[in-house]
């Protein structure tokens, strides 16, 4: 499982909630491209989509 590291305070939104752009459940959180996005759900997508090795 992908863990990411998002510990700087670029991926905390201060001024508010957002609906995530998976669950559509409100967060504060935002990726590296500033949308917002729970931790675990990004975690979760980028597994989903990442192929494995053996994949084809």
């Amino acid at each position: 499982m992908a863990l990411l590291n998002w510990r700087s305070p670029e991926h905390y939104d201060h001024t508010g909630d957002q609906p995530c752009v998976i669950c559509t459940k409100p967060t504060p959180l935002r990726s590296d491209r500033g949308k917002p996005v729970h931790k675990v759900c990004a975690e979760e997508w980028i597994d989903a989509h990442t192929s494995k090795e053996g994949d084809k």
